[in-house]
């Protein structure tokens, strides 16, 4: 695999297959996938206004975007020895400029993501890149900016250790984590901690860019100054080391789009196929990128074409990165999700703190599974943490329709008729007065959730209370942009009926729990990860009831003995 990836080739096979795909793409540059003018031109205005931050210092999330892509970029890949020489290493690439930023990781081999100051430094250094020779005459050479370097920086003595230190690109195992949470003085420091050893770090976020980045080469080919960009837990500020990357093919952004038609001059000349639906439009466009990544596409793997699903994807493993991809082109009501998420958790901190502690709750238990089925998912779970922070008797969160209320003209985003605007603008969002702490709010998560009527109720973050239920379903939480939607319609009773066990025993064991004495002995939230302390309340909750039913046997017999004494 290292080798095939080190070359940058691919054998052209199936060529014929892939003629076939491009005669049926339906438009060449032209598309509308179903977006409202109005969140086009939001889109734009917004892209004035890039380089500015927020007035309070916080960032939305389309300028940490574009500054992310802008790196991503200036970056290269490279497959090196693990033996290889730090030192050595970045004398070699400072040769064609300076280098901002570096680390090392492993996947399938020692990789090295390198971000030059420059965009220039990445062109000098793919005009120096050999193409290894090949004898065969169907070999085809791909240039892209995943490179191997070899024979530069090696460490001269096998014994050696390397000079360099490799950032960790997934979790660590769960009984490492509860061994450290035991060791913190507080619930408070443990939520802290379990949120700091699970979110994404600096550098897996700059290798998710990078590696959109890099698609974006491949799909550049057939539709110029497209763009592909992550969303969802990649950059909502909830991602787990070891998430799925889910990519947005984004053909907005061409050049001409949105521009009156002059009854003079030049007008761009290109073919427009006529297309069935704007689903086929989407599953044709889908159907040519996922052949390119197939043939093309550098340590690409596994490449699945999922175009009969309710949203049509792409779906493959990135080799050299360790992610699982998701590519996707008319999923614009995710990608304004991604971006209320976002703005949620940089609201308040406790939000992040919150939503990453009962994920690995839920994750530890089975509440929640990375295999599709009856199981709740991380986006219904983080939406439940909304909806109660919103519920609290002093709201911690604003609700979506007051988001909507505070949005300026350049907000204004309108997707397949669904109503998708609110605020970007984090000065103009006003915070109630809460100084719960981390440990009262998780407490009152189980608390809340273990006694809410899910019979009757709905859950509505947009509205921030509950509502009667639109339809027979054990779980409704409404989707929050798609109103007609249930974002739980998958989650059966049995999966629902666990999940309020759950909140019950663990509102139990926080109850018990003694804080500020750290101990080896898991305790607080570290005893929340057991599954076999859930086992032990269950028996003690048998064990509590027994003592009643013994009441009972001797209420019984004490009345026999009445009964027998009275007829002698």
């Amino acid at each position: 695999m290292a080798s095939s990836i080190a070359v940058c080739r691919l054998h052209m096979r199936g060529r014929g297959r892939l003629v076939k795909c491009l005669q049926k793409v339906d438009t060449f540059l032209h598309r509308s996938i179903g977006t409202n003018v109005v969140a086009a031109q939001s889109e734009a205005t917004r892209k004035d206004e890039s380089d500015e931050k927020e007035k309070d210092g916080r960032k939305s999330l389309y300028v940490v975007q574009a500054e992310r892509q802008e790196q991503a970029e200036r970056s290269v890949l490279i497959s090196c020895n693990s033996r290889t020489n730090e030192k050595k290493f970045l004398k070699h690439l400072s040769r064609h400029g300076d280098i901002k930023k570096h680390f090392f990781y492993e996947s399938y081999g020692m990789y090295a993501v390198v971000e030059f100051a420059n965009q220039e430094s990445v062109a000098s250094l793919l005009e120096e890149a050999a193409i290894p020779s090949v004898s065969h005459e169907s070999m085809v050479p791909f240039k892209s900016r995943l490179l191997s370097l070899r024979n530069v920086g090696s460490v001269v003595s096998p014994n050696q250790q390397p000079g360099h230190q490799c950032q960790p690109q997934t979790t660590i195992p769960i009984n490492e984590l509860i061994q450290r949470l035991s060791r913190e003085e507080s619930i408070d420091q443990q939520i802290t901690s379990l949120t700091e050893a699970y979110q994404l770090t600096e550098e897996n976020s700059r290798l998710r860019f990078l590696v959109c980045s890099l698609l974006k080469d491949i799909a550049a080919a057939y539709f110029p100054e497209c763009n592909i960009k992550p969303f969802g837990s990649s950059v909502n500020g909830f991602g787990k080391l070891g998430c799925d990357l889910d990519m947005f093919l984004d053909l907005d952004g061409i050049s001409g789009r949105n521009v009156k038609m002059p009854k003079s001059g030049l007008c761009l000349e290109y073919q427009m196929k006529r297309a069935n639906s704007e689903r086929a439009v989407t599953q044709s466009i889908l159907s040519v990128i996922g052949e390119c990544v197939d043939q093309f596409g550098p340590g690409c793997a596994g490449v699945q074409k999922i175009l009969n699903a309710r949203c049509p994807l792409v779906r493959f493993a990135h080799q050299p990165s360790g992610f699982q991809c998701d590519l996707t082109t008319n999923n614009r009501v995710a990608m304004k999700s991604t971006e209320l998420l976002y703005l949620y958790g940089e609201l308040d901190p406790r939000v992040r703190f919150l939503v990453f502690t009962v994920r690995c709750w839920a994750r530890a238990h089975g509440v929640t599974s990375s295999i599709p089925g009856a199981w709740i998912t991380n986006f219904s779970l983080t939406v439940m943490v909304l909806f109660f922070l919103q519920r609290r008797s002093s709201p911690i969160i604003p609700t979506l329709d007051h988001l909507r209320d505070l949005a300026g003209p350049t907000d204004k985003s309108v997707i397949e008729g669904n109503d998708c605007t609110f605020v970007s603008d984090f000065s103009k969002i006003q915070l109630r007065s809460n100084t719960e702490t981390l440990e009262q709010l998780l407490c009152g998560f189980f608390e809340f959730y273990a006694a809410f009527p899910f019979g009757m109720k709905s859950i509505n973050i947009r509205k921030g209370k509950e509502q009667n239920k639109p339809e027979v379903a054990p779980l409704h939480i409404q989707n929050p942009f798609e109103n007609s939607l249930n974002v739980s319609k998958n989650v059966n009773a049995t999966q629902l009926d666990r999940f309020v066990a759950l909140c019950q025993e663990s509102t139990w064991l926080l109850q018990k729990s003694e804080t500020n004495t750290p101990t080896p002995t898991p305790w607080g939230l570290a005893s929340l990860l057991l599954p076999l302390q859930v086992a032990g309340i269950k028996s003690r909750k048998k064990r509590r009831r027994e003592p009643a039913s013994e009441r009972i046997k001797s209420l019984l017999e004490s009345l026999k003995n009445k009964n027998e004494q009275k007829t002698s």
